[in-house]
This record gives C-alpha cells, structure tokens and sequence, in this order.
C-alpha cells in the first residue's frame, strides 16, 4: 500500500486544514539572541506598526498567520486604537497580549509570588494595564508567563508563594471582561533553578480550575525536560476543556525557541495527532495555535513562515491518519488492517464481492462490529449474495458467530 499524500485528504479534512489560524509572535521580528547577548539584525521593526507589517507580509505569502501577540512593555505605544485600525489595514488582527513581569528590577525576588505586598500590587497593576490594552486593540486573551521562583531551598515558602499567586491571578481574573480569558504559561525552569511557581501543567491546571471556566493552560512546546511526553500533556488538557494555547517552537535541550518541528518533526506530529483526534482542530475548539519561534540565527520573515507552514505540514499528516481504520487494527490486535482486494475475497471467504456475510464464510475470521449497535433492536447484514439483506437482532447474530463490539467509528 502505498504512503498516503496531501491529495488523499478528504474534502471535510482539506476545509478543516484551511480553516487552521496560526498566531505570530510580535517579538519574533524584533532582534534576539542567546542568554548571554542580544545579536542585531539589519531591517528589523523598530515600533509595533513595523512589526505588524512583517506579520502581514508573512499572511500574505502563507494565508495562515492573520493575528499578532503584542508583548507588553515592548509593543507600547502611545495609541493603541490606531495600531489596531492599523493591523486591520494589514489585513490581520491583534491577539494575544503577554505581560512581561521579568525585567523590572523590582521583580528580582518575584512579580505575583513576591514576598512584598507592595512589588506585588505593583505586578497586578501592570496586568490591569495589559487587560486595558486588550479593550483598546480587541484582544481575547492575556498571556501570563512568569519567572517567579527560587534558587535556594529555604529561600522562601513554597507553599506562601502558590498562595500569594492564587490571590495575584484572582485579582487580574477579576478584572477581565466577559469576552476575555486569561492563558497561564508554564516552564520547569529558568531563570529560577530551585523551583519555579508555575513549573508544570499540573500547576498551571490547579490555578485555572480556581479561576473559573475562562482561564485555560499555555502549552509551550520548549518549556520541557527533553524526553516528556508532550502529547500526554494535550490529551489530558483537551480531556479538561483546558488547553488554551499553544506556543510552538523547537528545543534540543531547553527553551531553544528554535524553528518549529527542527529537532522532532515527529512530535510535532503527534502533538496535532492529537488535536485532530480529539476534533480540536475546529476554529470554535477555544485552541490557539501560536508560534513563540524567536532564536536569532533565522532571518526573521523567512523563519516564521518556515514554522508556520511546519505546523500545517504536521496537521495535514495528523489529517491523514485513517482513524477508523486505526480503531479497527486495534479491535483485532494487529497493527493495520485494510480492505481486501475483490479479486481475494471468493478465495478467502467463499463470498463475491458486494454479497460477503459475516455468517457462514470458509474460515474463521475475527468479527467486530460497532460498539454503537450494541443498542439496536436489530441490524441489517448482507445475506450472502448480491442485493439479498437479512436483519436480525445483536443477540441472534451472536448465536451465529463469535463476534466483539468496539469504537470503529468517530
């Protein structure tokens, strides 16, 4: 059999994948570095109009990327109904908004877990202000990621920082809009080495679920110790109703922030295997697809469309998966099943194609029917021959032959 291609894509799949929206990072045009130096790069946006006009460009070669993540303070401006009137004119629109509570020297000991009431009244006001920013340009969603943590056991109370940051996110969850959520971010370290306060999507889950139904988890496909298994973490959320977002990039070791898909295609797929599966796929699923791509080896435009058209490489193979095929492998044991060719089934089964009954066939082959007639009074199957039916109820059938139920289709 041969591997399936792009022109074996369903007409419902092909509308899905064309429905797919992919959200770029503001910060992605700007100059970036490693973590020890910010490297330069000629032509880059010098204000958020500039950088809205990269996005717009990066749209207008792949027809996926239509919204922008302002990151706060970076992208302020002095009026930010005129960059959304802007973008607009671009033909994209304003997304996420990310606060940034890690570069003030007041946050050095932390932003929304910090011991000083003070340094953390300061770090809420400065989320009230990104939800302002949010009514002025139109945004859904508020991005939090946090370095809160510690690097010495002792340092501060675990426990009196997960308390300090349950009141924090309560405060700023308050003062959303009803047409407003707020995304958590999670990472297992960096800057803290200790522990950070929101290390895992455990954590981030726990505080969400507090909150209220309008603050969902960020999955950044970097902020993994290598070897975990990402697509466990989407099942899980996407089982909750929790997975707000995503920020893909590719890591071989760290937050590498490198070009999606560069150091396991494979997971990439596995991780939108699981968001076509789990039908999260649809514009209405509340999952933002985002890129958090920014390393500075790249040139920028070049980079974002390399990542954004990855991650419609990887969903139009996850697309291509036969899931009910899949289910039907698994119903039996064996690895894959397909459909016998016409010219095998009379020797195989004493049967012509278009009259092959479960019942009375030369040999014995395992049987599975749906798990979804198990419900039925009675149900039709082919009587043997071509255009003869006989309907008889589960329980009579089951005298006849051996036969299992299972989920066969969607």
């Amino acid at each position: 059999m041969s591997a399936p291609a792009l022109s074996d894509l369903s007409r419902e799949a092909r509308d899905l994948l064309q429905t797919q929206s992919i959200e770029l990072p503001s910060w992605a045009f700007g100059n970036s570095g490693t973590r020890f130096r910010v490297f330069t790069t000629a032509g880059v946006p010098r204000t958020p109009f500039e950088k809205i006009d990269d996005v717009a460009e990066v749209n207008r070669l792949t027809g996926v990327t239509p919204r922008v993540s302002l990151h706060i303070p970076w992208d302020r401006t002095d009026d930010y109904a005129a960059l959304r009137d802007h973008a607009e004119e671009q033909g994209v629109s304003i997304g996420t908004i990310n606060s940034n509570v890690f570069q003030d020297e007041d946050y050095k000991l932390g932003s929304l877990t910090n011991p000083d009431e003070q340094i953390r009244a300061k770090a809420i006001a400065h989320h009230l202000e990104c939800i302002d920013i949010m009514r002025a340009t139109g945004s859904p969603a508020l991005k939090i990621w946090l370095a809160d943590g510690t690097n010495y056991p002792g340092q501060d109370s675990i426990r009196e920082r997960q308390d300090r940051l349950a009141d924090s996110l309560s405060r700023v969850y308050a003062a959303l809009d009803s047409d407003q959520q707020l995304v958590l971010e999670y990472k297992f370290f960096e800057p803290a080495f200790y522990h950070t306060d929101v290390p895992d999507w455990g954590t981030s889950l726990v505080h969400c679920q507090a909150l209220g139904e309008r603050a969902k988890v960020v999955l950044d496909t970097g902020h993994h110790a290598p070897g975990t298994n990402i697509e466990f973490i989407v099942a899980q959320l996407l089982r909750l109703g929790r997975l707000g977002a995503f920020d893909f990039n590719s890591r071989f070791y760290a937050d590498d922030d490198l070009i999606v898909g560069a150091a396991d295609p494979y997971q990439l797929f596995r991780i939108m295997n699981e968001i076509v599966a789990a039908g999260a796929l649809a514009p209405d699923s509340g999952v933002n697809f985002m890129l958090d791509q920014c390393h500075n080896l790249e040139e920028k435009i070049p980079g974002e469309i390399r990542s954004a058209t990855n991650v419609q490489e990887a969903t139009a193979k996850a697309l291509l998966v036969d899931r009910e095929a899949l289910s039907a492998a698994r119903a039996v044991g064996e690895k894959s099943v397909e459909m016998v060719h016409s010219r095998e089934l009379l020797p195989l089964t004493g049967y012509v194609h278009g009259g092959c009954s479960p019942i009375g066939m030369k040999k014995f082959f395992p049987t599975v029917v749906d798990a979804s007639e198990e419900t039925f009074d009675s149900i039709i199957i082919s009587a043997g021959k071509r255009g003869y039916q006989v309907e008889l109820s589960p329980a009579v059938l089951g005298k006849l032959i051996r036969f299992s139920y299972a989920a066969l289709t969607e």
